[in-house]
């Protein structure tokens, strides 16, 4: 067991972790925090996207450990004060949501990338997308909505 000092959506955390859990099973099992979904297991599907110190990470590939230091956030950690994520919102106003199994890692994708790049290309959001696969959609109202949050210029808040 080792201790694990971190930043999880806005708060400060301390918690004993076995070497080997995943950052995935941490957040979920011991968080209750199940936005981050388990499916592929590989880091092939995106569901378990999550943001590790602002970039969109596979929380099925990062041992728990990892975090040491680090802010994580969740897509429950994009609400503030109530009031969703302008992400989010573009997501909802869009129809970018299907059954909602790949949501989470989308949405935590999108906000990753104009974390990083407010004004991205299409070409740059499929890029930053191509981790995440759904099996819902087309992919048209998802690059819709992270086109729509971009354009909005407020996905920082």
């Amino acid at each position: 067991m080792k201790q694990l000092q971190f930043k999880l959506n806005g708060k400060n955390e301390e918690v004993m972790v076995e070497e080997g859990l995943r950052l995935v099973d941490l957040l979920r099992d011991r968080y209750g925090l199940c936005g981050t979904k388990i499916s592929c297991e590989q880091g092939e599907c995106g569901a378990c996207t999550i943001l590790l110190n602002n970039q969109a990470v596979h929380s099925c590939l990062v041992l728990a450990i990892q975090a040491e230091g680090c802010e994580v956030v969740t897509v429950e950690g994009l609400e503030k004060d109530g009031k969703l994520d302008p992400v989010q919102e573009a997501f909802m106003e869009c129809g970018a949501i299907q059954c909602g199994f790949c949501t989470p890692g989308m949405i935590i994708s999108a906000k990753g990338l104009l974390l990083n790049n407010p004004q991205p290309t299409d070409e740059e959001i499929k890029e930053a997308l191509e981790g995440n696969l759904c099996r819902c959609t087309g992919y048209t109202k998802i690059l819709q909505a992270v086109r729509l949050a971009a354009e909005r210029g407020d996905s920082l808040c």
